[in-house]
């Protein structure tokens, strides 16, 4: 018992540290066209609309999600994303457009002022009338995965 007792205490301590360790970065403000891609993504994904996903998307667009095979193209991305949304709140961490290309590295979280719960970055590039366009977007959860016995 005595045992348990002090292994549980490590392991609280080690907890306590490691997440004292985890700041948030400090979010970055965007451009207004650059602001647009990602307020454009928190409505649609929010409204569970596929089909505004997928236009948001270069028509030769991927999605990488995590866990899963890479996604092609604007059908394909708006049936892998058919059935998903739900509360979403996107935040710029940074940034860099050159030309017309350009990317966003962010964070993202059910609720805005909450802990975010996984971080994202987007390739950018500019589709007719320069309207920016998601070339890539890949993210991952900040979730730890448990050790390897």
């Amino acid at each position: 018992m005595r045992k348990t007792v002090l292994a549980l205490a490590v392991l609280l301590t080690v907890a306590v540290s490691v997440a004292a360790d985890e700041v948030s970065l400090p979010s970055v403000s965007l451009p207004a066209p650059l602001t647009r891609v990602l307020t454009d993504y928190e409505a649609a994904w929010q409204k569970k609309d596929a089909a505004a996903l997928a236009a948001l998307f270069a028509e030769d667009g991927f999605v990488l999600p995590s866990g899963a095979l890479p996604v092609r193209g604007r059908a394909a991305i708006e049936k892998h994303y058919t059935g998903s949304g739900g509360p979403l709140s996107l935040r710029a961490l940074a940034y860099a457009t050159e030309g017309s290309i350009g990317y966003i590295i962010g964070a993202y979280g059910g609720e805005r002022g909450k802990p975010d719960s996984g971080k994202f970055t987007l390739t950018l590039k500019k589709g007719p009338g320069g309207r920016w366009l998601i070339m890539s977007d890949m993210d991952n959860v900040n979730a730890r995965r448990p050790p390897t016995p």
